[in-house]
């Protein structure tokens, strides 16, 4: 007899189920733990203290808000936009401007750098590490590159990106676009075919 493979609950579903059995609420936490601290991290928050105290809470903030999440919109999105706010208001009590470096591999940069979306009339050096673009990302805007991690690191839809950062979605695409020619810019003044 074949048994049916059960798949684990959706995180909708899991919402649902905390609201009956705050228990549940564990099972988010493992699947959202490690996303939201390599996200925080992205962010420019280093320091694992201050990492486990921003994540601390984001996971207060969502146990506290669970009753308020829309269930039309997606969890991960509105947990990222908690997260989102947690890191700003870090930023904040600390007085300090967010390092902006990124951890990334090498292979992500070069998935970046390629990807073609809206950028046609961008041309990036396909040599260029990354060290260089951590670098360069933190010279660019704040609003870019706060797109640019969400869709290129994150990899979140733009729809997304939009619940996340309380854009319209036609402004996603817009900032992206301008981030990568900023970045580009940075990168290599003569980067940009014009």
């Amino acid at each position: 007899m074949e048994q049916l493979l059960q798949l684990p609950p959706s995180d909708e579903e899991l919402v649902k189920k905390t609201l009956e059995d705050k228990n549940f609420f564990g099972e988010l936490v493992d699947r959202y733990e490690a996303k939201l601290t390599r996200y925080i991290n992205r962010l420019g928050i280093r320091n694992p203290d201050d990492q486990l105290d921003v994540l601390q809470e984001i996971f207060l903030k969502t146990y506290r808000n669970l009753n308020a999440f829309d269930s039309s919109l997606k969890f991960s999105s509105w947990v990222y936009r908690i997260a989102h706010n947690e890191a700003i208001s870090w930023y904040r009590k600390k007085n300090v401007r967010p390092e902006g470096h990124l951890i990334a591999e090498s292979e992500e940069i070069i998935s970046f750098l390629s990807a073609g979306e809206e950028v046609a009339d961008v041309a990036f050096d396909k040599s260029i590490n990354a060290s260089v673009v951590n670098e360069a990302l933190a010279k660019i805007d704040d609003k870019y590159r706060e797109v640019l991690i969400l869709r290129f690191f994150e990899h979140k839809e733009y729809d997304e990106i939009s619940d996340i950062l309380k854009i319209p979605v036609g402004s996603v695409g817009t900032l992206i676009h301008r981030g990568k020619k900023q970045l580009a810019n940075v990168l290599n003044p003569d980067a940009l075919r014009i």
